[in-house]
């Protein structure tokens, strides 16, 4: 992993010329900022200093979400303290609650999808939090815990909303004797998960957290550059999120898998059908959701952690929710796996193993990148308190590609 020795350069600046002879469409292989809050390399990934499967094996998500937040591991008293204050902050505002409660008839009809409920009710959050205009180090690390105690409790609720049932946990925001992953699944579901599942969520929640100047990232660090508060840069994340070429990654891929388990039909999966459905999926360029990776060229090194979690659900569990053995949506992923690598050499990323993995556990599809969120809001909070403690405008150059000067009466 490499780390900076020497402080930065003052910024100077460069000629239109000068920019145009680097220029990268969609910033590829372009270095737009510093952080010293994750690093991306083939090698692994490290979230300030500690590398992945190091967390994902011996880390809680409450631990990792402290350590990006408050820039440290965690002691087992800060740890206890930091555990409290987000337990303290789980409940929703009655206004955002009535406001998910009012959205139920456009979720139902199509109209609005969970993270465009998400995304307007943390706009919400923002009128409520006495923090909201205060972008100071302390008012924002105080705004980050609660983004990260309501947005499990949002998500709840609206998939709640969503059943037709009453609201879990209104007053307190869930069950304040479970932990953060727990505590997501009962929201949504009413039961205590299985510590199983529990487990699985909250690796799924570490491996999701903090993933450098993605999309999202960006997107939140270009709002606040202008000095924007924490409520809007995560709102503007959540909108670069729901992407399917970024966070809705996940859900697209658990649709084409269903999409092939359908069309092969009584065929089945291990034979040529699966092969023929994607060499027709070559020939039409068809994009496969799930695979491939602007930075990874070796492989996703989160997708192993989760597929593996996720296989040994489906091994343990009889039946999935969609009515298919569970093991066969990891046979068929596999296969597919298989296929892509030795025709395209192209490997999964983190999304693919993703979206099995909270099929199995009966997880709806469209909750799938709001989770994602559940999770991420510890990256892009980092990189807004990074950004607003250490401010510089971000404003790039663009390569013009339109008509000649002319005149208007010429």
């Amino acid at each position: 992993m490499s780390t900076a020795t020497t402080p930065a350069p003052k910024p100077t600046a460069v000629s239109k010329e000068q920019a145009e002879a680097v220029f990268a469409k969609g910033l590829e292989g372009i270095i737009a900022g510093e952080t010293a809050i994750c690093s991306i390399e083939q090698g692994g990934l490290w979230y300030r200093g500690y590398e992945i499967h190091d967390l994902a094996q011996n880390a809680t998500f409450e631990e990792v979400a402290f350590l990006l937040l408050e820039g440290h591991k965690p002691s087992a008293s800060e740890l206890s303290r930091f555990k409290a204050e987000v337990i303290a902050e789980r409940p929703l505002h009655p206004a955002v609650t009535s406001f998910i409660e009012s959205m139920g008839g456009y979720l139902a009809s199509g109209r609005a999808v969970p993270m465009d409920i998400l995304r307007s009710a943390i706009s919400i959050l923002g009128h409520t939090d006495p923090d909201c205009q205060d972008n100071s180090g302390p008012a924002n690390l105080r705004k980050s815990k609660r983004l990260l105690a309501k947005i499990p409790t949002i998500i709840g609720h609206m998939q709640n909303v969503i059943d037709g049932k009453a609201i879990i946990g209104r007053e307190l925001g869930g069950d304040p004797t479970i932990d953060h992953a727990a505590n997501l699944l009962y929201l949504m579901t009413g039961q205590k998960p299985a510590k199983e599942y529990a487990r699985v969520i909250d690796v799924s929640l570490i491996l999701y957290a903090e993933h450098d100047y993605n999309a999202s990232t960006f997107t939140s660090r270009v709002i606040a550059g202008t000095l924007s508060d924490m409520h809007g840069a995560v709102s503007g994340g959540v909108a670069a999120l729901k992407g399917s070429l970024h966070g809705g990654a996940n859900e697209m891929a658990m649709e084409m898998l269903k999409e092939i388990m359908h069309d092969v039909g009584e065929k089945g999966i291990g034979t040529k059908a699966v092969d023929d459905w994607m060499h027709k999926a070559f020939d039409t360029k068809r994009k496969l959701m799930g695979f491939g990776h602007r930075v990874y060229k070796n492989g996703d090194h989160r997708a192993p952690i989760l597929h593996k979690l996720g296989r040994n659900i489906a091994t343990s569990d009889a039946k999935n929710p969609g009515g298919h053995p569970a093991i066969k949506w990891f046979e068929l992923g596999e296969q597919v796996q298989k296929i892509m690598l030795d025709k395209k050499t192209i490997h999964p990323n983190v999304d693919f193993p993703c979206g099995m993995t909270y099929f199995t556990m009966g997880i709806p599809v469209p909750q799938y990148t709001p989770i994602f969120v559940a999770s991420r809001i510890t990256g892009w909070a980092a990189h807004i308190i990074e950004q607003h403690a250490n401010n510089r405008l971000i404003r790039p150059l663009s390569k013009y590609t339109g008509e000649a000067p002319r005149k208007w009466n010429g």
